[in-house]
């Protein structure tokens, strides 16, 4: 997650809120019931692999992965949201206060896959964040994300920019009775891919999921919506060995 800025005007402070917004993640019809299985679905077999839970927020991604046998460590910029994940995954727990913009603090190739559950889209420049997850990554290892989908960054939000520049839009999210300033970045689908490919990554899958089906009984007045117009966007990317070569016998 992003950076806190110092002084009165904390943009995406998820500190401000974060039993409310956990609490809204742990069953909503949006996390629940499509994201998080989502990432799951695309992360399939996990157990004995090394997964970095990059922005793990309240832990109920890191929580699922380590259900299925995963080694899981986690990060977070947010100290209120990492103290609701160690109450969730116990006093052994791995897990970290860092910033996606910064050095992460682990050795070259620790990880065998990273996961990022919707938090890119709050980063304006995602080559240096890209460049570290790629530096934690064994070759070969995947990274796993999920972002806002850009059709929907570029038509829910008035009035439209232009799809190809890369823009902010920013509004009050509220939770509980509690609301926090967010800012989040848009950029167009190639954008996107060409970050990855630029950080030594090669695209593997582009998914647009659909809900969950038993979702559709839990939440009868959002799930056709939910099924019928886009939300986010998913990707599993591949890192390259450190030349950027492809392996032999690949294509």
């Amino acid at each position: 997650m992003e950076r806190i800025p110092e002084g009165p005007e904390r943009v995406n402070d998820y500190d401000a809120f974060a039993e409310a917004y956990a609490a809204e993640n742990e069953n909503s019809l949006v996390n629940a019931y499509y994201e998080r299985p989502a990432m799951l679905n695309l992360a399939g077999d996990v157990a004995g692999r090394r997964i970095l839970d990059a922005g793990c927020g309240s832990g109920p991604l890191s929580a699922a992965l380590r259900d299925r046998g995963a080694v899981v460590t986690g990060i977070d910029a947010s100290a209120g949201m990492l103290a609701l994940a160690a109450r969730r995954l116990g006093d052994g727990a791995d897990l970290h206060l860092a910033d996606l913009r910064d050095r992460l603090p682990f050795a070259d190739g620790a990880f065998d896959d990273v996961v990022a559950s919707l938090v890119l889209h709050y980063l304006e420049d995602w080559g240096p964040t890209l460049a570290e997850i790629r530096r934690v990554l064994r070759p070969g290892g995947r990274l796993i994300a999920s972002v806002d989908h850009p059709f929907m960054a570029y038509t829910i939000r008035e009035p439209r920019p232009d799809y190809f520049a890369t823009t902010s839009y920013s509004f009050d999210w509220s939770f509980g009775g509690q609301t926090a300033p967010m800012t989040f970045w848009r950029k167009p689908l190639h954008a996107m891919t060409d970050a990855f490919t630029a950080a030594g990554f090669r695209l593997s899958v582009l998914s647009e999921p659909q809900p969950d089906p038993a979702a559709r009984e839990l939440f009868p007045e959002g799930f056709d919506d939910l099924a019928t117009k886009t939300c986010f966007l998913f990707f599993v990317v591949e890192a390259l060995p450190a030349s950027g070569s492809v392996p032999s016998g690949s294509g």
